[in-house]
This record gives C-alpha cells, sequence and structure tokens, in this order.
C-alpha cells in the first residue's frame, strides 16, 4: 500500500519479486487492525463497534443476570468487552461524533446490563438513563 499526501497520486506502484507481483491495494487488516492509503479510521471503528457488539451479545445472558453483583458485572464488562472495542485505539483521531457514539455505547450496555431500577417512593420500575 503506498500512503501519499497527494491525493491525486494515481500512480499504480508494483514490487516485483522472482515468483511473481504484489498487488497494490487501497486497505488491508494487518495485526487485527485495518489500514487505508488516506489513513481513515472511521471504517476501524465501526469495525471495532461490531466486535465488541458481538462480545457483549455472546455474554448477555450472564450480564443481565440478577444472580450476579453490580461489581462483578462492572469487572466482567471492563475486561472482556472494553479491550475489545478500544484495541489500537491508542492511534484513533476521533471526532466528536465518534467520541459521542463510544460514549452512546458505553451507556447502551450498562443500562442493559444493570437492567431497570425501582423507584421507592412509588415501587414502580423505571429505565435507567444517564
Amino acid at each position: 500500500m503506498v500512503v501519499s499526501r497527494d491525493q491525486n497520486a494515481g500512480r499504480s506502484y508494483n514490487v516485483k519479486i522472482v515468483s511473481g507481483f504484489f498487488e497494490s491495494v487501497e486497505h488491508f487488516k494487518y495485526l487485527g487492525t485495518t489500514l487505508t492509503n488516506q489513513n481513515y479510521n472511521q471504517e476501524e471503528i465501526k469495525s471495532r463497534f461490531k466486535s465488541g457488539s458481538a462480545c457483549y451479545h455472546s455474554v448477555q445472558n450472564l450480564m443481565s443476570s440478577s444472580l450476579l453483583s453490580k461489581n462483578i458485572k462492572s469487572n466482567k464488562y471492563r475486561t472482556v468487552t472494553l479491550p475489545v472495542v478500544l484495541y489500537g485505539c491508542e492511534t484513533w483521531s476521533l471526532t466528536l461524533r465518534e467520541e459521542r457514539r463510544l460514549k452512546v455505547s458505553e451507556n447502551r450496555v450498562k443500562r442493559k446490563t444493570f437492567g431497570s431500577k425501582r423507584v421507592e417512593v412509588t415501587g414502580e420500575w423505571r429505565g435507567r438513563h444517564n
């Protein structure tokens, strides 16, 4: 993959080896992270959200169980689901929209994990809010 500051650099670079050529690509996956020739992080962040969602749904029955305490659920979230979402995040340059999406997804998981709350005055159940 060739990365250039010149957006109009449409030149095709091929590397020749003994048995053939290496193909020029616009993006590829390296060590679990998607790299693009324009250095965009949006696709990588989307795939991290998707992986984190799949990870949460695989342990959703455990996380929504009333048999576990809030501390155990919180520890499981921090040690199982969160690292999947934040893998490689040190190299991301986030926009405000992407930061908001991270916060929204975390709050959604927490609301599903901790469930409804009982209002002591009225005795009714209500959903959790931020």
